[in-house]
């Protein structure tokens, strides 16, 4: 049996019983970095092996994770915060699992995109998750979609990369558009910007310091027709 266990975005306490549950009844638990996981575990009195399953390995660790499943194994699959699999190592497992005949429970969780999506205060009724925008190849290609969009989009981006990010969204959708910026979520010093795309870069150009992931909701084209 292959558990995919969502985990908390930021503070602990947003953490389900049937998932510590799980974790502690799993044979292995594949993370994301075992330190950071493993500070999780130690909160909640955990006390499964773990090993490490990320980006850079998870091609070649997929036969023995399958030859441990086959065998009869329980294993469990978390990322360093949400859901595995959504814009972090998952799918190919997953996918692995499901062609080997594996049963595989994915349980409800947090994810990070949800509560900023729905804090924002756009339609969210039919949305596009978007996920993290390639760094360079491609990246205009998909900007210029998502501005054409006339649901609302969703985006994760890095500290170090939002007024960037923010700049470009306005050079595909306008200074208007209307958007949301959310970070550090369910943590202490959670933000969440609201206002137009202008708005919210001139914001965060007034900040001394960027830190956190950030989670950017976009409207619609027809976000406009409705303000």
């Amino acid at each position: 049996m292959l558990y995919i266990v969502p985990t908390p975005v930021g503070n602990l306490k947003d953490f389900t019983f049937r998932a510590i549950e799980v974790l502690k009844n799993s044979d292995l638990i594949l993370a994301e970095d075992t330190r950071t996981s493993g500070r999780l575990l130690k909160e909640y009195s955990i006390e499964a092996s773990m090993k490490s399953f990320h980006i850079h390995n998870e091609h070649k660790m997929l036969d023995g994770i399958l030859e441990k499943l086959n065998a009869g194994l329980t294993i469990s699959l978390v990322s360093d915060a949400g859901t595995p699999g959504i814009s972090d190592p998952g799918f190919l497992l997953c996918r692995a699992a499901r062609e080997n005949n594996i049963e595989i429970s994915c349980l409800p969780g947090p994810t990070a995109f949800v509560p900023a999506l729905v804090n924002a205060g756009l339609p969210c009724d039919r949305f596009h998750f978007e996920g993290f925008l390639p760094h360079k190849k491609g990246r205009q290609t998909r900007l210029k979609y998502l501005a054409s969009l006339e649901e609302t989009f969703v985006l994760y981006e890095s500290p170090h990369r939002i007024i960037k990010a923010i700049g470009q969204l306005i050079e595909f959708c306008g200074n208007d558009r209307p958007a949301s910026i959310s970070r550090e979520i369910s943590k202490l010093h959670e933000e969440v910007i609201n206002g137009s795309l202008l708005e919210i870069k001139t914001a965060l150009k007034q900040k001394p310091s960027i830190k956190g992931e950030f989670v950017v909701v976009v409207g619609g084209t027809n976000s406009l027709a409705k303000n």
